[in-house]
């Protein structure tokens, strides 16, 4: 068997494989023994079938097999042992069926797109900027309120406040007005509502002011926009019936629960920041603007990111491609792409191949390299991420790293962790080799300055 590369432009070359009958004849006369052993054939015992039998029947098929896999193999080897930068797959040349009949050795041609040369050089002279986002002392007094709100008690109430809790015995209305004493009359006498949680405000503020004893006329209907599993808890009947329901209500307050924030104090600093992170007022206050600036600066980073990839890709993107033999690749490996499509398809592809190309050179030069706790660190911090959605800032680091663990073990969400983590290590790398001109800036600020980018 013989392989060869020969060049036909500057990012293309075609891969020849030829085979003779000596490098597949072995492996075609193993596999049919081992259809012999393995498979019934009728009118022979398993085992006992004649190899010109088996021949007869599955040689065609199995030499054909045979030689495919083995000059795949081949191709796949010699493009690995040499390193080629092959993009995309390896088009076959004029596919036909094997004349077996006629000729024992066959030659096998391949497409090759190759990736271009690319000679990246980084320095200090290259300046990129970097917008740190300050949070004001009125989005942090906005957080205060919501931790409060979510570590507050609820206790009993005078009268209903916007975000009060409502019992009371809910009951049917007739077209008069009057509550209706029908077999077939709705009537929840454990009922509750929340108002706050209403999607109709003007139906809210019908309870708002109201006190125990007192009697308030709603449409629960109105309050979720006809949904018939809201419907059917508020009013404890069969979500069947309750799509149909529009009728107004009369709901007899016996009793308000309303919330009262928590007070700053240290079973507050505690439950926000975790125990004894903080001791005083100024300090949690310092510690939660700390907490937002952290929040936001995902966006920083990602501008950031965008600043470095609009420049690289306008300093080196203007690369020659394969574009062809990719086009090729596209048709034969999307069920999607046609020849009629091919050009449209490619375009949109096209700058996001050559940014990816781009970065690979990128992380060459900065000598990114990956293990199994860049992994696991980065992965703990997209769990933490995913608590924190939840409210829960102060998740140990045992059911971090338990999470951490099932998320790498999820074939689909480990590919996205080491692409995330690579991109990380690669940007704070680039971070050390650039100079990057940091400033603080406003959320407003920050906004502008992306919707312009």
């Amino acid at each position: 068997m013989n392989v060869t590369l020969d060049k036909t432009g500057n990012v293309t070359a075609k891969l020849t494989v030829s085979i003779e009958e000596n490098d597949y004849k072995a492996k075609v006369e193993k596999r049919l023994k081992e259809i012999g052993r393995t498979h019934s054939i009728p009118g022979f015992r398993q085992g006992h079938v004649p190899f010109g039998e088996l021949n007869r029947r599955f040689g065609k098929q199995v030499t054909s097999d045979v030689i495919n896999d083995i000059v795949y193999e081949a191709a796949a080897k010699y493009i690995s042992e040499n390193k080629l930068p092959v993009l995309g797959q390896p088009i076959p040349v004029n596919v036909t069926e094997l004349d077996l009949k006629n000729n024992k050795d066959f030659t096998f041609q391949y497409e090759l797109g190759l990736a271009p040369e690319l000679n990246i050089e980084l320095g200090k002279e290259i300046k990129v900027p970097y917008y740190n986002i300050n949070a004001s002392d009125e989005m942090v007094k906005e957080q205060d309120e919501k931790f409060r709100e979510r570590f507050g008690a609820q206790v009993p109430g005078e009268e209903v406040e916007p975000n009060a809790l409502v019992k009371g015995a809910i009951m049917e209305l007739d077209e008069n007005g009057n509550v209706k004493t029908s077999d077939d009359a709705i009537q929840m006498i454990n009922g509750i509502v929340a108002p706050m949680y209403f999607k109709d405000r003007e139906q809210a503020k019908l309870f708002e002011g109201h006190k125990i004893n007192d009697k308030v006329r709603f449409n629960p209907w109105k309050t979720c926009e006809g949904n018939p599993a809201e419907l059917a808890s508020m009013l404890g009947v069969d979500k069947e019936k309750a799509a149909d329901i529009k009728s107004d209500f009369e709901m007899a307050i016996s009793e308000i629960i309303v919330l009262r924030p928590a007070e700053a104090n240290q079973e507050l600093f505690d439950n926000v920041l975790g125990k004894d992170k903080v001791n005083n007022e100024a300090d949690y206050l310092g510690a939660l603007k700390t907490m937002i600036e952290q929040d936001l600066s995902g966006n920083s980073e990602i501008l950031f990111r965008h600043e470095i990839e609009k420049f690289m890709t306008e300093k080196y993107g203007n690369m020659e491609l394969p574009a062809e033999v990719l086009k090729k690749w596209l048709v034969n490996t999307n069920e999607k792409i046609t020849e009629q499509n091919v050009d449209e398809e490619y375009t949109k592809m096209e700058p996001m191949l050559k940014w990816q190309l781009i970065k690979e050179r990128l992380a060459e030069a900065c000598e990114i390299k990956i293990d199994d706790n860049d992994l696991t660190n980065h992965a703990k911090m997209v769990a933490a991420r995913q608590f924190a959605q939840y409210g829960m800032t102060n998740i140990d680091d045992e059911t971090l790293s338990d999470y951490a663990k099932r998320i790498l073990a999820d074939k689909q969400f480990r590919q996205r962790i080491i692409e995330e983590t690579g991109d990380t290590k690669l940007f704070n790398a680039l971070k050390a080799k650039l100079s990057v001109e940091e400033q603080n800036v406003s959320l407003d600020e920050f906004k502008a300055i992306a919707e312009k980018a």
